[in-house]
């Protein structure tokens, strides 16, 4: 199968839908084909399949092939799937392969399990997974796995890899990135992309550096607050930003740090809220403690009633 280019064809909002679960845990496989069915019907550009929003983390092999099989049927080439892959380099090749297999149209390269490498080490691992696979790759930024500016220029330079995603925050190291890879590496289409938790909330400082794209879990329930607000950022419309910030995101951020692991299970329970049994996150993630669900609920209709939109119980 030849693969369209991946970096031209990622625009707007990116879903990155959850793995929905039944209630002994094992994969819910039509809950899951509708939840990334709906999530194109509400206009997401890609969906990135298996990813951390979709516990990469505790999803096997073939329940991984099964997933990414699915977004690619769902998608059936209207939108670009992207599949994770990670762990050490060996089993980064082995998701490669599977999600390939499948068809999907690139891979977000999670950072490597547990150790940290220094820079020589992350460039051999990405390097090599690149060399394994004709799907193009965005190498994920966090944790331990950061790089310097002229360690995204050599990414930059290595055939198969076509973006970063920063879900590390350091604005000023993301500047003299971007800069540095429009100097040594301009002949290059390389992407970048806001990978923070609850991106919306830093969309505005990310887009001053230029970067436009990022991953919207909350687009995961609430497709019509994540389109209004990714809208009104483009459009520079201040008011309606600093309405949905002040409004939903910013006390959204506050609840979701209020527990380890929110980030994944405060998205799961929101789409649970919305109508669809996903079910519960897997071990050792925990689901939100039930006054938090409530309070989700609450500002969940805020959040639709600032952008017009029926509430929970209308």
């Amino acid at each position: 199968m030849t693969h369209a280019a991946l970096a031209p064809r990622l625009d707007g909002l990116l879903f990155f839908p959850v793995t929905a679960c039944g209630p002994d845990g094992s994969l819910a496989l039509d809950a899951y084909r509708a939840h990334v069915r709906a999530g194109i019907d509400a206009g997401a550009r890609a969906v990135f399949a298996c990813c951390g929003t979709g516990e990469f983390h505790a999803l096997t092999p073939e329940e991984f092939r099964r997933c990414v099989a699915v977004a690619v049927e769902e998608a059936a080439g209207a939108v670009p799937v992207v599949a994770a892959t990670g762990y050490g380099t060996a089993l980064a090749v082995e998701f490669a392969a599977i999600a390939e297999s499948v068809g999907a149209d690139g891979l977000l390269a999670m950072p490597p399990y547990l150790v940290n490498a220094g820079g020589r080490g992350l460039l051999r691992h990405y390097t090599e997974l690149a060399a394994a696979t004709r799907l193009e790759i965005i190498v994920y930024q966090r944790d331990n796995a950061v790089f310097t500016p002229s360690g995204v220029v050599e990414l930059a330079r290595t055939p198969g890899i076509v973006g970063l995603k920063d879900g590390l925050g350091d604005l000023a190291l993301l500047q003299r990135t971007v800069s540095a890879v429009r100097a040594e590496a301009p002949e290059e289409p390389f992407r970048y992309f806001n990978g923070m938790p609850t991106a919306e909330l830093s969309a505005p400082a990310y887009r001053g550096l230029g970067v436009d794209l990022y991953s919207s879990a909350v687009f995961c329930f609430a497709p019509e607050i994540a389109l209004a607000f990714h809208t009104a950022v483009n459009a520079d419309d201040r008011p309606t930003v600093e309405r949905l910030l002040d409004g939903f995101y910013r006390p959204l951020v506050e609840l979701r740090d209020r527990g380890a692991g929110y980030a994944v299970s405060l998205v799961k329970a929101g789409v649970r809220l919305r109508g669809l049994d996903v079910g519960g996150v897997r071990a050792p993630l925990a689901d939100p403690e039930p006054a938090h669900v409530e309070e989700l609920a609450a500002l969940l209709d805020k959040g639709l009633a600032l952008v017009g939109a029926k509430g929970l119980n209308a």
